[in-house]
């Protein structure tokens, strides 16, 4: 990924940290570049439909078939022993999630907008794969909002009993929110999105968007369906952003038969070295 590295090393820190972070935004909206943008396009469209051709095949069989009869398996609702789980689903909470992810991408434009060089672009480089994976979370989640509120289908147990086929489509409220699930959507994200760039995660990411799925299921906050309606939100999204990326050659190469590959990132042993450089006198 070409990184700027022209801001003049004299300006005032504000100058710097403003030209910094405007410049990391405008990467994002730049016209894409890639002379084999069309061919990755045709691809994420394949896949994308045989994904969501798969995903609604098995939402519906859930949700005829299954539903109702896994919420008579789960532990009663308020249990005092599931306050473990409570404590674990926290971790696919969006809100929590997407802090974080801001929170580093503010950490890294700090640091950065002291730094110049080899040590800036390093760096930058590594702010380009937090907004991929902060960028994936919110776009996901943005559009799980709007099928909630579309979609309107209550939670289990809302309107006293265990019916799987209560919809009231733009109600609006939480209790009407449970199709997909907004935890299962961000889990699956981000375990797409940190998977796209670090293939060595793979196991270890969507290791955690199950637990955070089965988590949902547990405290009787969502069907099956609604889970499953989530991870396949949250992957497509993660695919449509990831194809944006590498578009506009931003920590994604495209090959020539259109398959998505990671840029090489900021290495461990880079990291330490801009660390120390920013911490230097």
């Amino acid at each position: 990924m070409p990184v700027p590295t022209d801001i003049a090393p004299r300006a005032s820190y504000p100058a710097q940290l403003l030209a910094v972070s405007g410049r990391a935004l405008a990467q994002l909206v730049r016209t894409p570049s890639h002379s084999r943008r069309a061919v990755a396009a045709r691809k994420l469209a394949r896949h994308s439909l045989w994904l969501g051709a798969a995903g609604a095949t098995l939402v519906i069989l859930l949700m005829v078939l299954f539903d109702q009869t896994e919420i008579q398996w789960m532990p009663a609702r308020g249990m005092p022993g599931l306050w473990p789980i409570r404590i674990l689903t926290d971790f696919g909470k969006d809100e929590y999630v997407l802090s974080v992810l801001g929170t580093a991408l503010l950490v890294v434009a700090l640091v950065a907008a002291g730094l110049h060089g080899t040590r800036r672009a390093l760096l930058l480089g590594f702010g380009t794969q937090l907004q991929f994976l902060f960028l994936s979370v919110g776009f996901s989640v943005l559009v799980a909002e709007i099928l909630k509120y579309l979609i309107g289908r209550g939670r289990p147990f809302v309107g006293g009993k265990a019916n799987p086929f209560n919809f009231m489509p733009l109600e609006g409220t939480g209790a009407y929110a449970s199709l997909p699930s907004g935890h299962a959507v961000t889990a699956f994200a981000l375990a797409f999105a940190v998977s796209a760039l670090w293939p060595r995660l793979r196991v270890f990411m969507f290791t955690y968007a199950i637990v955070i799925l089965l988590t949902r299921l547990m405290l009787l906050a969502h069907h099956p369906s609604d889970v499953a309606a989530g991870a396949l939100v949250g992957m497509i999204g993660a695919l449509a952003v990831r194809y944006w990326f590498a578009a506009r050659r931003l920590a994604f190469a495209i090959r020539a038969d259109g398959t998505i590959v990671p840029l090489p990132g900021l290495l461990p042993g880079r990291l330490k070295r801009v660390a120390r450089g920013a911490s230097a006198p």
